[in-house]
């Protein structure tokens, strides 16, 4: 297949270097000093499931590339609007965007650019961070779900799903992208909301009885939404959950907590700022959130 990463940070710079290296023709899409390094020295990942270090095809031109069969499509959500419209050059009759940001609303972002034919959801569970230009550190968890918005099993994102399972990483084609996709909004806007405004790891946490009950409120806050919203939730879905959190490694950390450790602006409008914002939409008490939003507003631009 014919992959474009659009936004290699640390999600697309990981699933798709294990796609590389799997025989798929990847090409990645990146800017600044990241850029420049995997022009000069290619992609490199630090991993438990294995290191590797391959030269790479690098742009910040997507035109260059012209049309894909897929799109990974991985840049943070405040960059989702300025970076929708570049992706026209990548797009072909059959060409699917897969969506992988954090939050529930991208897959309506990225169609009004390109259309809702060329969209899917996705969900990336993988803990990694960009440890310096180039170079990509994956600390646990490496699966991709992905589905059309309609439910169907497309041919398309069928070769996907068995390219991915090539890589080695877990590849899931999901009937019902839009639960996938709040089931880990409710999680990942508790966990990153909770890190960030604590500045402390999950194990850090874990440590507290005060802040594990704070975190099982936000949870149920951001279900309570969900559930306002027409979602229905497994059962079981909080005790997973909570077995989740105990399993992470002591020293995990939301990817919005390395954004504000680096200065970087955050993702704050999307995920405790969404879940306080769709709440009050919905008559649903999230004080929580609210309070994490608040706490971290000051900090939403970066530095």
């Amino acid at each position: 297949m014919r992959i474009a990463v659009f936004g290699t940070g640390a999600v697309g710079g990981y699933f798709g270097g294990r796609l590389l290296d799997a025989g798929q023709d990847v090409s990645f899409i990146a800017r600044g000093g990241h850029l420049a390094a995997l022009q000069q020295h290619g992609l490199r990942i630090t991993s438990p499931k294995g290191d590797l270090h391959r030269p790479v095809i690098a742009t910040d031109d997507p035109s260059t590339v012209g049309p894909v069969d897929v799109v990974l499509f991985t840049v943070k959500l405040y960059d989702v609007e300025s970076s929708a419209p570049r992706l026209i050059s990548l797009i072909g009759p059959e060409t699917v965007v897969i969506t992988l940001q954090n939050g529930v609303e991208a897959v309506e972002m990225v169609s009004r650019h390109v259309g809702a034919g060329h969209v899917a959801g996705g969900v990336a569970y993988v803990v990694a961070v960009v440890d310096e230009p180039g170079h990509i550190r994956h600390t646990t968890a490496d699966r991709l779900v992905f589905g059309e918005p309609e439910g169907q099993l497309s041919d398309r994102l069928l070769r996907f799903q068995e390219a991915g399972r090539r890589a080695g990483f877990v590849a899931d084609l999901s009937p019902h992208i839009d639960l996938d996709l709040w089931v880990k909004f409710v999680r990942l806007g508790t966990w990153s909301g909770m890190t960030t405004v604590t500045r402390s790891t999950i194990g850090i946490i874990r440590q507290h009885p005060s802040l594990m009950r704070m975190m099982d409120a936000a949870l149920d806050e951001a279900m309570a939404v969900g559930r306002a919203r027409g979602i229905t939730f497994p059962d079981g879905l909080v005790d997973g959950t909570q077995q989740m959190v105990r399993s992470f490694p002591f020293e995990s950390k939301s990817s919005m907590l390395e954004d504000l450790e680096r200065g970087r602006r955050l993702e704050l409008p999307w995920l405790s700022g969404a879940i306080a914002r769709m709440g009050e939409e919905s008559g649903v008490a999230t004080p929580t959130h609210a309070f994490i939003n608040a706490v971290l507003l000051p900090h939403q631009n970066g530095r």
